[in-house]
């Protein structure tokens, strides 16, 4: 008894055999058996197992989590490599926040640029994306941990829901402090990010070259002036719809950040013309890239673009109501743009055509010209301007309405032997010859002819076309209903390569047979949607002379399964793609012939066939496996 009460827990109390001589007086206190041995390794100090009597002596459970977050810290940031704290940070949300909170300059030991597999080329290679309701703070916290250890988070974008975002500064906290290899951020509808989490961003990922804020209203020019000071290699800025970023933001930026290449701003009402010329003025020799869309600048920031774009190759001005004919005539008189190699200019009321014609001066080696929705706009701007643009390749008009035929003849004329591609989309003012065209020589270099929606383009037309542009190779005439039959006959005569006449209703099989009789061996895109004069003739002609189609749609057109058997039938034809939705009068019966085409198809579109049962899509499932099936 004396050797109970007298151990103080310093040496082991007993190794082996029984603990009393006599079984008697150890069954009094233990109940141990007269014959019982307790072992007790010899890495281990023995334990007293005794009745309630001696409960005092009995040692109750620890838990780690009694310890403060100020310990748990300074463990966590001791332990020596990434993979130690990921796998603690699996523990439990308390422990991930903690973990995701440690800044990389906090760490006891040096972090390690390599991978789990040795790799050290893999510094920010992971990419990851988050939308909707599964961006939040812990799935940031857990991204951030997570990726630390493989090589290190590279590419994030966020997109939160329309509803309340569960994205926070919190969030952001655990990536800035956690990731230093990240070079690309998008954060989008996120209106719980503030400019707290911005600056948690700046101070821990100094590399940051891409930076995208869509719809981010409670972020400020303070957030962008802690990115432009912390991050010094940022090539792309794009701003959304920030409504409380302005020119402080951009002109920080602009003092910091001498490599930016692109910057794109949309719908920031308080970006001005001091925020636009600061930004031109400090990057006149990286800027490339510039986006300027609904913005209350005025013809200003225009002049600052004509003069200090000198590296500037790709141009966007879209919706800038408060720029007038001035701003695009000192645009264009300003010499700076002399790389400018595409131009897009949409609803912006003051493209006159004394401006356009400025702008085509002013930009020699322009190639790629996109007018939209400019009202004012008229036949003898469009002329002057191709006259102008020596260089031009590509010209779309959209929504241009006081430009008719006479300037779309015009241009095509005068633009020279290097224009390409020409597109007209819902141009209304557009109609049909009345007069012949002067004696001119040909549009040797177009390739591609684009009338969309223009109802008052007709034969007329098409006949001068075939006439002026005899290498045409790509023809789109969607949705114009005023061509006949014999307006299609004048394009015949060329080595087409892609074909669009969807919802062109008087296309008829005469027409297809002919062009497929013509350019068999050229031929490898025909789309027929919404032409229902083309019956299953047009199926017959496609599979006896086509040798290379490889993409067919035949969406609501007048054809049955025999049509269907026709085009199995072919040896020569090899679709991959082919459509047939609305075709209600193919049935149950074509099923052998759509198996046969399907040894090629990666594609087929069934939508809307009421005549196929779903038993059948059902095993064109199964059967076609490679092929992406749409019913």
């Amino acid at each position: 008894m004396s050797q109970i009460y007298s151990f103080a827990g310093e040496n082991e109390f007993y190794r082996r055999g029984a603990i009393y001589p006599n079984p008697k007086d150890a069954s009094l206190l233990l109940s141990l058996g007269s014959y019982v041995d307790v072992y007790f390794p010899p890495s281990k100090r023995s334990r007293v197992v005794a009745p309630t009597v001696f409960s005092a002596f009995e040692e109750k459970p620890v838990s780690i989590d009694v310890l403060p977050d100020e310990c748990l810290f300074e463990i966590f940031r001791r332990l020596p490599g990434p993979q130690e704290r990921s796998s603690c940070a699996f523990v439990s949300k308390h422990w991930l926040t903690l973990v995701s909170s440690i800044r990389q300059k906090e760490l006891d030991v040096v972090p390690s640029n390599k991978s789990e597999d040795g790799d050290d080329d893999c510094e920010g290679c992971l990419s990851r994306s988050l939308d909707g309701k599964k961006a939040t703070d812990v799935r940031l916290a857990a991204i951030a941990v997570g990726t630390a250890g493989r090589g290190g988070l590279g590419k994030l974008s966020i997109r939160g829901s329309s509803s309340v975002s569960k994205v926070s500064d919190i969030g952001l906290r655990s990536i800035g402090r956690s990731c230093p290899s990240l070079g690309s951020l998008s954060l989008w509808n996120l209106s719980t990010v503030t400019d707290n989490g911005l600056l948690e961003i700046a101070e821990g990922c100094t590399q940051l070259e891409k930076l995208d804020l869509n719809r981010c209203s409670t972020i400020t020019d303070k957030g962008l002036v802690a990115i432009a000071r912390s991050c010094p290699n940022l090539t792309e800025l794009t701003l959304e719809a920030c409504s409380r970023i302005g020119d402080e933001g951009l002109q920080a930026i602009a003092r910091s950040c001498s490599k930016l290449k692109s910057v794109s701003i949309k719908n920031c009402p308080l970006v001005r013309d001091q925020g636009i010329a600061s930004l031109l003025s400090n990057t006149t020799f990286s800027l490339a890239k510039l986006k300027l869309q609904m913005l209350n600048v005025t013809d200003v920031s225009l002049a600052v673009v004509g003069h200090y774009g000198l590296s500037v190759t790709d141009l966007v001005l879209s919706g800038l109501s408060h720029v007038s004919e001035k701003g695009f005539w000192v645009m264009g008189n300003g010499v700076g743009l002399q790389k400018l190699n595409s131009l897009t200019i949409t609803a912006c009321q003051g493209v006159t055509d004394a401006g356009l014609e400025s702008v085509g001066k002013g930009c020699p080696n322009m190639k790629k010209a996109i007018i939209s929705r400019s009202p004012l706009l008229s036949d003898n701007g469009l002329v002057s301007f191709a006259k102008a643009s020596v260089s031009l390749e590509s010209v779309q008009l959209e929504e241009c309405h006081r430009v008719t035929q006479f300037g779309f003849f015009g241009s095509l004329l005068n633009c020279g032997e290097k224009l390409k591609a020409f597109s007209l989309v819902n141009c209304l003012g557009i109609r049909d010859l009345t007069t012949g065209l002067p004696a001119s020589p040909h549009c040797s270099a177009l390739r591609s002819l684009s009338i969309r929606n223009c109802p008052g383009f007709g034969d007329a037309n098409l006949a001068a076309l075939g006439k002026l542009c005899l290498q045409l190779e790509e023809i789109d005439l969607c949705g114009l209903k005023g061509i006949t039959e014999s307006g299609f006959l004048h394009l015949i005569q060329n080595s087409l390569v892609k074909m669009n006449f969807s919802g062109c209703s008087s296309l008829t099989d005469k027409v297809i047979s002919a062009i497929t009789a013509r350019n068999g061996w050229t031929l490898e895109v025909l789309n027929i949607d919404g032409c229902s004069n083309i019956s299953d003739a047009s199926m017959v002609s496609i599979a006896a002379n086509c040798q290379i189609l490889s993409d067919l749609d035949l969406s609501k057109c007048s054809i049955s399964d025999s049509g269907i058997q026709a085009l199995a039938s072919s040896e020569k034809l090899k679709l991959q793609i082919l459509s047939m939705a609305g075709c209600s009068m193919v049935t149950d019966k074509s099923l052998p012939a759509i198996v046969r085409l399907g040894s090629t198809l990666l594609g087929l579109n069934l939508q809307q066939c009421r005549s196929i049962s779903n038993s059948t899509v059902d095993f064109l499932v199964e059967r076609l496996y490679k092929c992406d099936i749409l019913s």
